[in-house]
């Protein structure tokens, strides 16, 4: 949640900056700020809004090509989205400026202690009580790194910060404690970020700054250093795996629509080289080196949090089903407060798209003394649960820039279903399993080539403001994560339930106004739902109904049909998701709605 880049190189600061933000606007986008180097005074520029509109605001500033700055778009937590809120924030005489993500905990305490020394503040966020405590150490060391490491000592909660100062016009500083922080290396040029999106024009060797680390940039260099145990750190750069084009938006209207569309490629990335249905196995190379430790594996924990916590639901049935391992799954943000008991033979899985998931992180900061394996399924390399976590296995989505997941979801869970056929000692779903991930991306484009029909019944659907989404088995998480999407970017009251539970409660809300949308594909468990169904009709509830293709019968007892192509029940929530995503999609598009940048929501979640 909210986005940092610096600059410092040969370059023109201001634009590589605005062009990082830009790119980083998925995560916040309340209000924007730069503050860039002028001669030798740091100067700044601020706007409530989208980054276009700071963009003009700079455009009226007199020309000027700066070889520094930093910038951040901001997602608010303390303070209202304002352009007094917005970063960077600075001391009095405005010689520090500095841009954070993250929450400082203990700012009450600071800002008291700093008030009682005669310091103003003008602002509502806790961010403001950075420059103006690194402005009361500098006062007394007369060193402005000392100042800084003297502040983050002080410092409670999750941050990244970035500082720049007209008392050393040529560096930037910054550090980081549970929220990321990137050090991109190009030629006669550094650039900072929050995640690798904003540093690909510049350059794609990397240095991942961790957790207590503060760094130096200048013209000649970077310097790392550990300010907890107060040791300097020697860290080189890494190349980045990341290709640019796939996160441009090409022809799509926008970049929901085109990472829905990007469901087939999603698949196939996430199988490739790893399935060999010619020979039946399946190779995991990220799980290799703790190969010998599933041997003594009885009990599997997966922890996430919104859309990885539904695939994470898929895993469990799916874990429990190929592999015969007990598995539960728990919200990330409770397991970390729950006291539960722990041995050797537990295996923690965090799922995280952006690997940078703060409760996820603590979930695992929870168990590292546990001796319990922990893994990871992280869409981005390099990440901190990638860094953190014993081995795992990368979802290989490649970016996802809208903020409602899509592809990532089903990277997921088609990671996920390898998970469970590498745990397996040869169940009687492997073959037929190997067989179906093979061609499951032809029958995700199949899906998609549906999606006129989708239009037609979304849009039929978009004027109610009550949803329900029902299933069983394995469509239970599904219309949790359908209920989910409908909600994040169309704003429609929609609810997820296990169908089986209709009758303890949800039928009191069903009318002819409150609309239900029925994961009904074939298995086992489908003339349950069938009930479930008519419960539905009897009391004048209209249902939307998701169908295997060649059911018939659905047609008659429902008002619209979707059809699925047929495929095996492990693998229908990666096919009835493109479904309910394209549904919630162009439900939301009908109503106006910014698909890519729903209200007070952001993409990476970086604080508790």
């Amino acid at each position: 949640m909210c986005g940092i880049v610096g600059y410092l190189g040969e370059k023109n600061a201001i634009s590589s900056v605005l062009s990082g933000l830009e790119a980083l606007e998925y995560r916040g986008y309340d209000s924007a700020g730069v503050a860039y180097l002028n001669k030798d005074k740091i100067e700044a520029v601020k706007q409530a809004g989208r980054v276009k509109g700071l963009e003009l605001a700079l455009k009226k500033q007199s020309k000027t090509n700066s070889s520094l700055a930093i910038g951040h778009t901001r997602w608010a937590s303390h303070g209202l989205p304002t352009s007094q809120n917005a970063h960077p924030h600075y001391n009095e005489d405005q010689t520090i400026f500095v841009v954070h993500n993250g929450i400082v905990e203990n700012h009450v305490e600071i800002r008291t202690k700093l008030e009682k020394l005669g310091y103003n503040f003008i602002t509502q966020t806790d961010t403001e009580v950075i420059p103006h405590l690194i402005d009361y150490h500098y006062k007394k060391s007369k060193n402005f790194k000392k100042a800084f490491e003297a502040t983050l000592l002080e410092l409670d909660g999750a941050y990244a910060i970035t500082a720049v100062t007209s008392y050393e016009a040529d560096s930037i500083f910054a550090a980081r404690l549970s929220s990321p922080l990137i050090l991109g290396v190009g030629k006669d040029e550094f650039i900072l970020a929050s995640d690798p999106s904003a540093i690909m024009e510049h350059t794609k060797e990397v240095v991942y700054i961790d957790d207590y680390e503060m760094v130096v940039v200048g013209k000649s260099g970077y310097k790392i250093k550990n300010f907890k145990h107060s040791i300097a750190v020697n860290r080189s750069a890494e190349k980045l795996n990341f290709d640019l084009e796939e996160a441009q938006l090409g022809d799509f209207p926008n970049f929901m629509l085109k990472e829905i569309y990007e469901a087939p490629q999603t698949i196939r990335s996430a199988t490739l080289g790893r399935i060999k249905p010619e020979s039946y196995t399946v190779k995991l190379g990220g799980l290799e080196s703790v190969e010998q430790q599933f041997k003594y594996i009885d009990r599997v924990v997966i922890v996430a949090c919104g859309t990885s916590f539904y695939a994470g639901m898929v895993g469990e049935y799916l874990i429990e089903e190929i592999a015969g391992i007990p598995v539960e799954v728990q919200l990330a943000s409770e397991f970390k407060y729950r006291n539960e008991p722990f041995s050797r033979s537990t295996a923690v899985i965090a799922i995280s798209q952006s690997g940078e998931t703060a409760d996820t992180i603590a979930a695992l900061k929870k168990v590292e003394d546990y001796g319990v394996l922990r893994l990871g399924v992280v869409n981005s390399v390099g990440s901190t649960i990638a860094r953190m976590t014993d081995a795992g296995v990368y979802c290989h989505a490649g970016p996802e820039r809208a903020v409602a997941s899509t592809k990532a979801f089903i990277a997921q869970v088609s990671v996920l279903t390898l998970i469970a056929l590498h745990l397996s000692s040869r169940s009687k779903l492997f073959k037929p399993l190997l067989d179906e991930l093979e061609i499951l991306p032809q029958k995700a484009e199949k899906t998609l080539s549906q999606a006129d029909n989708i239009k037609s019944i979304a849009e039929k659907y978009s004027s109610y403001r009550d949803f329900l989404y029902i299933g069983r088995g394995y469509a239970y998480p599904c219309a949790l994560e359908g209920a989910l999407k409908l909600k994040e970017i169309s704003y429609i009251h929609a609810e997820g339930y296990a169908a089986g539970e209709m009758k303890h409660g949800p039928l009191a809300m069903i009318d002819g106004k409150f609309a239900t949308l029925a994961i009904a594909t074939d298995g086992p468990l489908l003339e349950k739902t069938y009930s479930n169904i008519e419960e539905i009709k009897a009391r004048k509830g209209p249902v939307i109904a998701i169908a295997t293709e060649g059911n018939k019968h659905i047609k008659k007892l429902v008002d619209d049909v979707i059809y699925i192509p047929k495929t095996m029940e492990q693998t229908q929530p990666i096919l009835v998701a493109i479904v309910m995503q394209l549904f919630s999609y162009y439900a939301a598009i009908k109503l106006d709605k910014n698909v890519d940048r729903p209200r007070n929501l952001a993409k990476s979640v970086t604080v508790e």
